[in-house]
């Protein structure tokens, strides 16, 4: 795709819909959409506003979506209004995207739909995109019934690509760190995969997870379980001792593992901030 391309952005205020604008602004004229103002926000609106989705989708090459109630949400924001948002308003964002025939449609979706805390396990869950989803709540249920949406609509011809991204939000630094071995993403990251995902040539649907890159592979899950820090010694010998240092908390357990070889194989995704940057950054 080329470089004269303008691109929608829906949630462009947002922790990361901003991060996503302010990394394809250097490429490409981007047009934002969200509620609140943002530095990338060119609209103030509702994605549920027909008419203004009319103006802005006419108007571009590629649609991100990343507009959505989120996990933190659940439990203060009604079912009915999870629905609105999450599945109603990504079914006209994407009529819209198939009636302007735009190139390709990228949603940003949620390794959450897999239901990791809830299955039953006596190792760590590997979590590549041939696993079943077990949906936990109204967030991985709207988050999954959007993802459907996509598929429906790509069978008549759009382009679409799902991005189910990891843990990504501000927490305790020994959390942050720690997750990064297994379940989380810095944004930037996430922002790169995402402007991968537009560039390349991919046809149809696809689904991708999006996390940072785990050392651990599918023979070490047995062990992640319930000795975690055993596995960790071998691929970061001096990670434990770092974390003490640090003065934070040992975890005692890594019950999945997201896998993110699809993407690095098809998108050519290679997350930069993982577990020994983020680690040292973190104890500097």
């Amino acid at each position: 795709m080329g470089i004269n391309m303008r691109v929608l952005i829906t949630g462009s205020s947002g922790n990361i819909g901003s991060v996503i604008a302010t990394h394809l602004a250097n490429q490409y004229e981007v047009l934002g959409l969200d509620i609140v103002p943002g530095e990338f926000t060119t609209h103030v609106g509702d994605i549920s506003d027909s008419i203004l989705l009319d103006n802005l989708v006419a108007n571009v090459d590629v649609v991100f979506h990343c507009a959505a109630f989120h996990a933190p949400h659940v439990g203060e924001v009604g079912d009915e209004k999870f629905w609105q948002v999450n599945v109603e308003s990504t079914q006209l964002l994407l009529e819209k995207s198939l009636k302007y025939k735009i190139k390709r449609f990228i949603y940003t979706s949620t390794t959450s739909v897999y239901g990791c805390t809830q299955r039953t396990k006596n190792s760590a869950v590997w979590v590549d995109e041939q696993l079943t989803p077990s949906v936990e709540d109204i967030y991985d249920e709207t988050k999954l019934a959007a993802e459907k949406a996509c598929f429906d609509v790509s069978l008549a011809g759009l382009d679409v690509i799902v991005l189910r991204m990891s843990r990504c939000f501000p927490e305790a630094d020994h959390l942050q760190v720690f997750y990064r071995l297994y379940r989380g993403v810095a944004a930037q990251d996430v922002a790169c995969a995402h402007a991968l995902a537009m560039q390349c040539k991919l046809e149809g649907f696809h689904i991708f997870n999006i996390s940072g890159q785990t050392p651990f592979v599918k023979k070490d899950c047995q062990r992640l379980l319930h000795d975690p820090w055993a596995v960790i010694k071998n691929y970061f010998p001096n990670a434990q001792e770092m974390f003490k240092r640090n003065g934070w908390p040992l975890p005692t357990s890594i019950d999945r593992v997201y896998s993110i070889e699809k993407a690095v194989k098809i998108l050519n995704y290679r997350p930069i901030e993982n577990f020994i940057d983020i680690l040292k950054v973190k104890s500097s």
